[in-house]
């Protein structure tokens, strides 16, 4: 009962809101804007997380001096990289926190589709325009059915965001390739496998962080050499 009155119908509605008024009957850009409220209602989470990527990307080079000096000691390299981060205040858990909200929202909208959109309208607020029946197309992909091109749209996108990212590293192991290789190959398959209103949902996302990290990097650009003090 929780789930369902404080969280799912709460979401549902705020999506019928949207189709109805912002997404000119189109639920595809309904979920986008469903996408871009949820990610500027989680603003504080993101500019924490930005924050700290910015500390991090200026801790590069006492990083690699911590590497370089315990090679042969992975566990006490692991243990100073923690303390180095842990003493200039960098933490995941913003980030954490903003994909596990986002993750809920995609259990939501996988529980829509899966019942049928226009079978949960029946959960709708009095103060909610019921739609007579929805179109769950977006340029005419069915947003309920599996999409091996949306889902291969992420696979691409989070491989060439995951390169961009690993190009500002002085120094890549072969961790770092099997992650930006074979991380965009699981989610694709993942998301194959799942309606394509996922695919959008994350695709959206990902746009989203992308230009979060562009206003960062051109703000507060990052000098080569730069490290904290």
């Amino acid at each position: 009962m929780i789930w369902h009155d404080w969280f799912y119908v709460p979401l549902l509605n705020l999506l019928i809101y949207l189709y109805n008024f912002i997404g000119f009957n189109s639920l595809g850009a309904a979920v986008i804007a469903l996408t871009v409220v949820i990610r500027v209602a989680l603003l504080p989470f993101s500019i924490v997380s930005e924050r700290n990527a910015l500390a991090f990307d200026r801790l590069q080079s006492k990083i690699r001096a911590i590497e370089d000096e315990n090679r042969t000691d992975p566990v006490l390299m692991k243990e100073r990289i923690r303390e180095l981060l842990t003493r200039h205040k960098v933490s995941p858990w913003a980030k954490v926190a903003a994909l596990l909200f986002q993750l809920l929202v995609l259990i939501v909208l996988y529980q829509v589709f899966m019942a049928g959109i226009n079978y949960e309208l029946g959960s709708l607020y009095p103060f909610i325009v019921r739609p007579e029946a929805i179109d769950s197309t977006f340029y005419s992909f069915e947003l309920g059915a599996r999409s091996l091109g949306w889902a291969a749209a992420v696979g691409v996108y989070l491989f060439l965001e995951i390169a961009i990212s690993l190009q500002r590293r002085a120094r890549m192991d072969r961790s770092d390739l099997a992650y930006l290789v074979f991380f965009p190959l699981f989610v694709f398959f993942v998301l194959w496998y799942l309606p394509m209103v996922k695919s959008l949902f994350i695709l959206t996302s990902l746009i989203f962080s992308s230009a979060l990290a562009s206003v960062r990097l051109v703000i507060f650009r990052v000098r080569p050499g730069e490290a904290a003090d």
